[in-house]
């Protein structure tokens, strides 16, 4: 057997290990990393390998599924054929599709070609719930691998760009902002003295958006309600200046020593952690990232589409009604109140915000300062992937009276 053709029967084996997880496992990632890790044989490269093959598996899983069953080398040969080409993919690729034409760009092509249907790569539920993403545009970007976007925090490009460039990374300017850029291909860059130097974060720039879209006072005190492990917490930091402050609250310590750790490295001194907010606390603004189902984030976190039911969007939209009620008495009068989550669906976005408004007469919905040529809809701004490249996120901002 030559060298590819034992991987291909390693990453058989692999994906049948796995199998019984795709459609159940939440935490599939850290499975996928854990199985990987185990495998004491596997080198660097091995596991990039493997990992961008069961990733492929995962995103395309209703078109190869079945020949896990009836063909097993066809399947292979597909999710090769499907796969990125990267550095450690490219030989392995290269033998199993030999016979098989140049993989086409656009998904209608590849669906063409397996004589499958582009929509067949969604959940059922999917389509009434964001009827935006279905269109061919949208499957298509939510079917390729996401980019690396990272946010400057020093204003010299070249800090950054120049090291990039050295350790032979390409990269681009968004457009959006000079502080945003594109790192494109394979590249490891918290190894850089720049990420290490916390000249700049990694951050999606759909997420870096969502603040972008309002216009944040220098000097302002905010609460980011559910800052995880902070990555709008330190571009709010960022925005805010020095004389501004924000408290980062999360119910989960490691979430936040995570954070004050990014903080530290990014040199920035007006952030405070806490695990819990006083009842009589007020500040200018109040960002509510809400806990979502992550469907914005299909493209990196593809098993997501088979673990998420309808139900158990139904659940997160209730809680985020509960959350964005709850920290609604935080913001002064004529404060700031931004709802935000990295899902697509309506019910978790325009649903919980007409739900909050409802409720709530005393917040007006205002309409975003700077909208990235996204469309703004009645009850707030979805930020859709295939425009900028990103993952898909929402935004609301309201104003207490």
């Amino acid at each position: 057997m030559s060298f590819v053709g034992s991987q291909r029967q390693t990453y058989l084996g692999l994906a049948e290990s796995l199998r019984p997880h795709w459609r159940h496992d939440p935490r599939l990632p850290e499975r996928i990393q854990k199985t990987l890790a185990r495998e004491k044989r596997f080198g660097s490269r091995d596991r990039r390998l493997y990992r961008e093959l069961l990733y492929t598996t995962l995103r395309f899983l209703p078109w190869v599924e079945s020949d896990f069953d009836t063909d097993p080398e066809r399947a292979a040969g597909q999710i090769a054929w499907l796969a990125a080409d990267l550095p450690a993919t490219r030989q392995y690729r290269a033998e199993l599709t030999a016979d098989w034409p140049e993989c086409p760009t656009s998904l209608a092509d590849k669906a063409a070609h397996l004589e499958r249907a582009p929509l067949d790569l969604l959940p059922e539920w999917f389509a009434k719930e964001c009827p935006a993403a279905s269109t061919p545009t949208e499957v298509d970007t939510l079917h390729q691998r996401a980019s690396l976007w990272l946010r400057l925090q020093n204003p010299r490009l070249e800090t950054v760009t120049d090291e990039l460039t050295q350790r032979g990374w390409s990269w681009r300017a968004s457009g959006l902002g000079p502080e945003i850029l594109e790192v494109t291909g394979e590249a490891d860059v918290t190894q850089t003295a720049a990420y290490q130097n916390g000249n700049f974060e990694i951050q999606d720039l759909g997420s870096q958006l969502i603040l972008d879209s309002i216009t944040i006072t220098p000097g302002e005190r905010w609460l980011d309600a559910c800052a995880g492990a902070g990555g709008k917490s330190l571009q709010l930091a960022h925005l805010l200046g020095s004389n501004g402050r924000v408290l980062a609250h999360d119910i989960r310590a490691h979430a936040l020593h995570e954070l004050t750790s990014r903080a530290h490295r990014a040199g920035l001194k007006n952030i405070a952690t806490t695990t819990s907010v006083a009842p009589d606390q007020l500040f200018d603004g109040v960002l509510v990232d809400a806990p979502c189902s992550g469907s914005g984030t299909w493209r990196r976190s593809p098993h997501l589409k088979w673990v998420t039911t309808h139900e158990k969007i139904s659940a997160y939209a209730a809680r985020q009604q509960e959350l964005l009620a709850l920290y609604a008495g935080h913001v002064l009068a004529g404060g700031r109140l931004v709802y935000a989550t990295c899902s697509l669906t309506q019910s978790e976005n325009e649903g919980t915000v007409a739900h909050f408004l409802a409720t709530h007469s005393d917040f007006q919905l205002i309409p975003p300062d700077r909208n990235f040529g996204y469309r703004s809809e009645v009850y707030g701004m979805p930020i859709l992937p295939s425009r900028h490249n990103t993952d898909g996120f929402f935004v609301a901002s309201l104003r207490r009276a």
